[in-house]
């Protein structure tokens, strides 16, 4: 019997650092993401989250430059728009991988809290990278706010913290049928629920792979995989002593100090998953999706 599994995937398996975000560019990334997550899901039943930071600054932008509107569209219709973009490429590609296996697509809308402190800080990078100057200028020109983001600048916005995956129930039933599911691309739509009951959209990007956690947590997964660009969590990072950890409990790993930028959300979402679960999950490379699921690769997080 195979496990129940939810992957996260990074930005990178869309869209590398530096590159032009052409359609033909990211479907290669997809191919590449998908060969290396169909020996996994021919094993065991996938869930597989994304990553659409990239993509919707790339609406974004599109939609603040197009003078038919007299207001750019929105974030959570941005983010709806990306996940139906990125779970069809997906979709297709791994149609194309596993022929006969039923696959299924689906928007999610992830419940945060109206008055939640994010708000009146943004912190989420979303979209392309930038120049200092050239971030400044986009920001004066279209209210954005810009922070650095390694050597380059880049828009944040809001990132409330999850609180429930609407349609969760759903993707169980799928997953019971045994239907491997794309779903909460870009941490989902966030949405508020007001005293009349009714969701409604918020301006904001939610953390995929917070909300790729709290999924794994409703789903009852066996295992949280979070796959990025780098082989394993650094013990150290940019320091002379930096070395990677092979294991590690969830107190260890958070006592380590991951900045909120970079590593820190990764390290929340997984160390989150495992404290409340009892079960495992791991960080590491898309390429050694299988070995970490298999506890041979990556950084594995384990319960005290």
């Amino acid at each position: 019997m195979g496990k129940r599994i939810v992957v996260a995937l990074g930005g990178n398996a869309l869209l590398r650092r530096g590159q032009v975000p052409d359609a033909d560019a990211q479907l290669d990334n997809i191919v590449r993401a998908v060969n290396a997550l169909v020996p996994l899901a021919r094993d065991h039943d996938l869930v597989i989250t994304h990553g659409n930071g990239p993509q919707v600054g790339v609406l974004a932008m599109e939609s603040a430059a197009d003078h038919r509107l007299t207001a750019p569209y929105p974030f959570d219709a941005l983010g709806a728009l990306t996940q139906g973009l990125i779970g069809y490429w997906l979709l297709q590609s791994l149609e194309n991988a596993l022929p006969g296996r039923p696959i299924a697509s689906i928007i999610n809308q992830t419940l945060v809290r109206r008055d939640d402190p994010a708000f009146d800080d943004p912190t989420k990078f979303v979209g392309e990278v930038y120049d200092e100057l050239e971030a400044k200028q986009l920001a004066d020109r279209l209210g954005w706010q810009v922070r650095p983001d390694g050597e380059k600048w880049r828009r944040v916005v809001a990132s409330p913290r999850p609180l429930a995956v609407i349609e969760s129930e759903l993707v169980r039933q799928l997953m019971d049928a045994g239907t491997l599911v794309i779903c909460a691309g870009g941490g989902g739509v966030p949405v508020v629920r007001g005293e009349d009951g009714w969701l409604r959209g918020v301006e904001a990007v939610v953390d995929k792979d917070l909300t790729a956690a709290l999924l794994a947590e409703s789903l009852h997964a066996d295992q949280l995989l979070v796959l990025t660009d780098v082989p394993a969590v650094m013990h150290g990072f940019g320091t002379d002593e930096q070395a990677p950890i092979a294991h590690a409990t969830a107190e260890q790993l958070r006592a380590e100090g991951f900045p909120a930028g970079s590593m820190g959300p990764k390290v929340d979402a997984v160390c989150r998953f495992v404290e409340h679960t009892g079960m495992t999950a791991a960080i590491g490379r898309l390429e050694d999706a299988v070995a970490m699921a298999a506890g041979h690769a990556g950084t594995t997080v384990t319960p005290e």
